[in-house]
């Protein structure tokens, strides 16, 4: 599966996506995952110190770095059939100005523009939950490098919503996580999923329960 996982913070893109690779490892199918297009990017920065330097970059590099990442991952997911991706080109049309770098006039590019140069397989899932959830979330688990204020989560939930229904990807469709752990979290996306699959993906599902 190629997928892309979006949503506002705290509602389980990572969580999503960690236990899809373990789901797949399992069956002996290895996603290539990235779940780095967040400023600063936890994933492949582990040093508390490095993410903090990453943050305070000015705001010129912010939008270079993240144009030319996602640049450079259109091309690759094209290359690898399992792939897994957090946010990508679409937080970035949420968070960018918003978040990033809001003193910068340069427009950000339309999400649109990227995907007509992605595989027609993709399959787009839009994790959402409520307002209340996310809040609870907040406080239970804080991150060291929040992005989205208490009294931004709803604006960011429709500009997220905005941006799923103009998606050029005709394999779509949203999941509530407000009630679901890890793993019922899971079992909702491979059950919503199962009608997108492509023939080689859907002989793979079938015969690896």
């Amino acid at each position: 599966m190629r997928v892309i996982a979006i949503g506002t913070e705290y509602t389980g893109k990572t969580t999503l996506v960690q236990a899809i690779q373990k789901w797949g490892m399992e069956r002996g199918i290895r996603h290539h995952m990235d779940d780095h297009f967040s400023i600063p990017d936890q994933q492949t920065l582990t040093n508390p110190a490095d993410q903090k330097a990453m943050n305070e970059v000015p705001s010129p590099i912010k939008e270079r770095f993240q144009r030319f990442q996602i640049a450079y991952h259109v091309r690759l997911v094209h290359n690898y059939q399992h792939v897994l991706l957090t946010g990508f080109h679409i937080e970035e049309m949420v968070y960018g100005q918003r978040y990033y770098y809001p003193d910068l006039a340069r427009p950000v590019e339309n999400p649109q523009a990227w995907e007509k140069n992605m595989p027609l397989d993709i399959i787009l899932v839009h994790l959402t939950a409520s307002p209340e959830v996310i809040k609870q979330r907040m406080k239970d688990d804080p991150h060291d490098f929040p992005i989205v204020p208490e009294s931004d989560i709803e604006e960011v939930q429709e500009a997220f919503h905005e941006e799923f229904r103009k998606s050029f990807f005709k394999q779509k469709f949203q999941i509530d996580t407000s009630d679901l752990n890890a793993d019922s979290l899971l079992k909702a996306f491979l059950d919503q999923s199962f009608p997108y699959l492509t023939a080689a993906d859907h002989a793979i599902r079938l015969a690896r329960p």
